[in-house]
């Protein structure tokens, strides 16, 4: 293993570690207000898996890219829809007459 990839294994198990904790201390009624601001990283992440696929200096890289577009993509997808549902649940009903 080359120094980089192993540096790059030590970040990415640090901050899986770290953000599930964070996560897992955070109170029900933040999680929506959280979810929202975790669309724009999410939307952050989608641009770097693009970049990293489109790279193309390996299969394995634009494999792993791929993946990463689709899992970002469709984390940013299902934050907004959780979030629309969510302010949903705050508006008045219009009364029927």
């Amino acid at each position: 293993m080359t120094d980089a990839l192993l540096a790059a294994l030590f970040v990415f198990v640090l901050a899986s570690f770290i953000g599930f904790e964070v996560i897992n201390k955070v109170p029900p009624t933040l999680h929506t207000p959280l979810m929202s601001g975790s669309n724009a990283i999410s939307g952050i992440a989608v641009l770097g898996a693009i970049v990293a696929s489109g790279a193309r200096e390996t299969n394995v890289s634009v494999i792993l890219g791929l993946i990463a577009v689709v899992l970002a993509t469709v984390n940013v997808v299902g934050g907004f829809l959780v979030t629309d549902r969510m302010l949903q649940m705050f508006k008045k009903k219009e009364i029927k007459a």
